[in-house]
């Protein structure tokens, strides 16, 4: 049986509410323990949403920084901070929000 995102994202939940482990919930749940493995061994590999990014600075300008806001997201820069790394913070941005 081949399930929507909707209808995996609905056995994905509950499954996460039973506490139950992945093998079992499918058995249980008349899913084919394999393929829901498969689901949420995917659900892990989702990035997190927050990438720690090591950027080499001017010591000088440490102290003042960048503000970046989206929604109710603020992520502050320092000035110093190089334009390819804050180009990958705002990337990440783009998966996170």
């Amino acid at each position: 049986m081949t399930y929507s995102k909707d209808e995996k994202a609905m056995w994905i939940e509950d499954w996460q509410k039973s506490g139950k482990k992945a093998w079992t919930y499918a058995k249980e749940n008349g899913l084919i323990p394999q393929t829901f493995a498969a689901w949420t061994k995917r659900l892990k590999e989702k990035p997190t949403g927050f990438v720690e990014i090591k950027s080499k600075i001017n010591p000088r300008l440490e102290q003042s920084e960048i503000l970046i806001e989206k929604e109710d997201l603020r992520i502050h820069l320092p000035v110093g901070m190089n334009s390819r790394d804050i180009i990958l913070v705002i990337e990440s941005l783009r998966v996170a929000v």
